[in-house]
């Protein structure tokens, strides 16, 4: 599966506009993590994967039952299981950004897809509630802010947030700010299509 078939296949089960969003948003912020560690063509693309692939089912199949394991992420590890040949390595990334899976994240795919995951919703929305909802004038001082204002955004998880930083080894400040030059990047580049 390359990064073509992924998008088509996030497309196919993702009719939502606002979670095709936070997919590409993810895919964009794994990407650019991915070229500041200086990989090579293969793992970028497997980042961009990982990252428009790791809710592909949340909409279709958004409850779940760990042990039967149905359901977001479940459902959509074992489609992707029996469908591609993708490797195991992006099974247990996206199974590990969902906490209560109880599938750690050992690879730094699975760190960098569970640190950006959360942080890219906060910024998206922080971005959306400025008049001109210009993401490009948005400075990480309104993302600080915006994240220690428990209401703004309430859906999105400070704790997993600042764990993600943590096990991703990267400080809390310097993480925001790396994934709102991603997004920052991401949306030049969209608009330039």
């Amino acid at each position: 599966m390359n990064r073509q078939e992924a998008h088509q296949l996030m497309l196919e089960y993702t009719p939502d506009p606002s979670l095709q969003r936070h997919m590409l948003n993810v895919e964009a912020a794994m990407v650019w993590y991915a070229k500041h560690w200086q990989e090579d063509e293969n793992t970028l693309e497997l980042y961009a994967i990982t990252g428009l692939l790791h809710d592909f089912d949340y909409q279709r199949y958004p409850e779940y039952d760990v042990q039967a394991q149905t359901g977001h992420p479940f459902w959509g590890v074992h489609y992707l299981r029996q469908n591609t040949t993708l490797p195991e390595e992006v099974f247990q990334a996206i199974l590990g950004h969902a906490t209560y899976s109880g599938v750690a994240r050992e690879t730094r795919l699975a760190k960098t897809l569970f640190a950006v995951d959360e942080l890219t919703g906060l910024i998206q929305a922080a971005s959306l509630i400025r008049p001109d909802k210009d993401i490009q004038l948005l400075e990480l001082a309104s993302v600080k802010k915006r994240f220690k204002t428990k209401s703004f955004a309430a859906g999105v998880n400070r704790d997993e947030v600042i764990l993600g930083a943590q096990e991703l080894g990267v400080d809390l400040e310097q993480h925001m700010e790396n994934v709102l030059n991603a997004l920052k990047l991401n949306a030049l580049k969209e608009a330039k299509i």
